[in-house]
């Protein structure tokens, strides 16, 4: 049985359509069918139910998956055995929208001097997403929003940095901030977002109810609307954040209590662990440090 096939496989499952996986593994539709097909052939199961453009996956399918998983992980691990160091082999990064603009780019152009033989293959999520991802194992380590919970003790974190919750609006204003949130409207980041929840946090304890124009969890389109005169916002003041500090005004709220921090997260027990010192080392190298004297001033 060709693993390649097994791959191919998962990719359709986590894509929900074959046209999808196709794009993503950089084949033809037809081929990803073929694939399918023949490990329909082989098993003796139907893999697969196609409903329209989707491709759903059978019971079968789905008792097989975990072991599928398993073989191509540890097929992929296999160019690594001959490497003492422990550095050569794909290694599976979530991350979320505003860490790949940010931090991801400086950490990747330091992780391949750091390991040369190391292949990144980015995964983009949610941190709700990404975090069940590491929980079911189909992630190898994720960059994302610390979860407001306990991590389980499967999992361990190292905190990359924090990120001060700042108050966005088109220009500046005599009227203080409770005022302009009250008074103008509002775009929300998401309160279901891990993200979200520290603006909530401050509305809360400013006994401030704004009706919202918008629900979004997507810090850059939030930023967008607020440029274009929108409304106002609460978001923390992320990596990458200074090219639309200079289209909009940007307040502090003078204190840290509601700052979003953003962690590296991996599994306690993981069979890539000089793979995951080296990401470490890269985004402790590529994390800026933030403008002290403008986040500290009143």
């Amino acid at each position: 049985m060709d693993s390649r096939y097994l791959r191919s496989l998962i990719t359709v499952v986590e894509c929900g359509s074959i046209a999808h996986a196709a794009r993503v593994e950089g084949l033809t539709a037809a081929a990803i069918s073929q694939r399918i097909l023949a490990l329909e052939r082989q098993l003796g199961f139907e893999l697969l139910s196609r409903v329209g453009h989707a491709a759903k996956p059978s019971q079968a399918c789905l008792d097989l998956l975990p072991r599928a998983r398993r073989i191509v992980r540890e097929v992929a691990l296999l160019a690594g055995d001959a490497d003492l160091a422990g550095l050569t082999g794909p290694l599976r990064i979530g991350a979320i929208s505003t860490v790949l603009t940010g931090l991801l780019p400086g950490a990747l152009r330091a992780l391949t001097e750091l390991a040369p033989g190391l292949t990144p293959v980015i995964v983009p999520g949610t941190s709700r997403s990404l975090y069940q991802a590491l929980l079911s194992g189909e992630m190898d380590a994720a960059i994302l929003v610390v979860p407001p919970f306990e991590l389980p003790k499967a999992l361990q974190a190292v905190s990359l940095r924090k990120e001060p919750l700042v108050f966005l609006s088109k220009q500046t204003s005599t009227q203080s901030i409770p005022a302009q949130l009250m008074n103008q409207p509002y775009i929300r980041y998401d309160p279901d977002a891990w993200g979200g929840r520290h603006a909530e946090h401050y509305l809360a304890e400013h006994g401030l109810t704004p009706t919202p124009l918008v629900d979004l969890d997507a810090l850059e389109t939030i930023a967008m609307l607020v440029t274009g005169g929108m409304g106002v916002s609460l978001v923390p003041y992320w990596s990458g954040f200074e090219q639309w500090a200079q289209q909009c005004a940007v307040s502090p709220l003078g204190t840290d209590r509601y700052d979003r921090e953003i962690a590296l997260i991996s599994p306690a027990q993981t069979d890539r662990p000089n793979m995951i010192s080296a990401l470490c080392k890269a985004l402790s190298t590529a994390t800026p440090e933030r403008n002290q004297s403008f986040f500290d001033s009143p």
